[in-house]
């Protein structure tokens, strides 16, 4: 079992439901506002319901240049937004706003998230400069804020950076689970979109023993079979989009073709 939470026992697809540029950023459509980024992620909900994910996870993939702060306006709108959306919602859903694991919870208490996403551990090179995660307040404020169920899911290779941390993949996420008390484990490739390696899926998996494990980029058609005969779960954008572009609306023809060689593995 993954977690409670989820429609499935076995083989969990969290589908990404890409926010379109937050208010603040370089590619905010400030003609459309608020609007217009609730009515893009209204259709891509429906689309990914309609083809039978088991979860739904908010991002802000559309902020480049990314930040690791989240700034004041982006947690605000960010929260509008799922609020917005959260009655057309018939399963659980996650959030994660790009790079802050502090932001990613306080967004995901307020709106009444069952997940969160991010890197919470380790010191990165990265595009965005030094990137030094702090997993500790972010725990801190889960349990201020009341929302001890709020599930964390650590992301331990971050994309767009390389970790300065010399320990194998496998020792890291093992510390992860016992010192920084993650509840799951993700593994990414090196760019949105791209898949983590199978081997290091597999050395994760022998590391982490019982905790949840979901490879985080790159899952399609092609490798689902391998992925999951390893992970336990998976979490999916960019291959559910028109022509598997990351920054494409999502194709529910994509999203159902997908599910229905899940539901053959399950």
């Amino acid at each position: 079992m993954i977690f409670d939470f989820f429609n499935t026992k076995s083989k969990a697809v969290i589908s990404m439901a890409h926010i379109g540029a937050l208010p603040g950023t370089p590619l905010y459509d400030s003609d459309g506002g608020m609007p217009k980024l609730i009515e893009g992620v209204v259709k891509d909900i429906e689309n990914l319901q309609q083809g039978g994910v088991d979860a739904i996870m908010f991002g802000n993939e559309n902020d480049r240049p990314y930040k690791l702060k989240a700034p004041q306006e982006g947690i605000a709108a960010m929260t509008a937004i799922i609020t917005a959306v959260k009655p057309i919602l018939t399963m659980p859903f996650g959030v994660n706003y790009l790079w802050d694991p502090c932001g990613s919870v306080a967004i995901a208490c307020a709106t009444g998230a069952s997940f969160a996403r991010e890197i919470f551990t380790g010191l990165f090179a990265s595009d965005m400069g030094l990137w030094e995660p702090n997993c500790a307040d972010a725990l801190r404020l889960r349990r201020t804020l009341g929302c001890q169920d709020l599930k964390l899911l650590f992301n331990i290779n971050a994309e767009f950076a390389s970790p300065l941390d010399t320990r194998s993949i496998g020792l890291r996420a093992k510390s992860a689970v016992f010192s920084s008390l993650a509840d799951a484990i993700l593994v990414s490739g090196p760019l949105t979109g791209q898949p983590a390696e199978q081997a290091d899926l597999r050395v994760v998996r022998d590391a982490v023993g019982d905790v949840p494990l979901c490879a985080n980029t790159g899952v399609n058609l092609d490798n689902v079979r391998d992925v999951f005969s390893v992970a336990d779960g998976c979490v999916i954008g960019t291959h559910f989009k028109v022509d598997g572009d990351t920054w494409n609306p999502v194709d529910g023809e994509r999203v159902k073709r997908f599910m229905d060689v899940v539901n053959s593995i399950r």
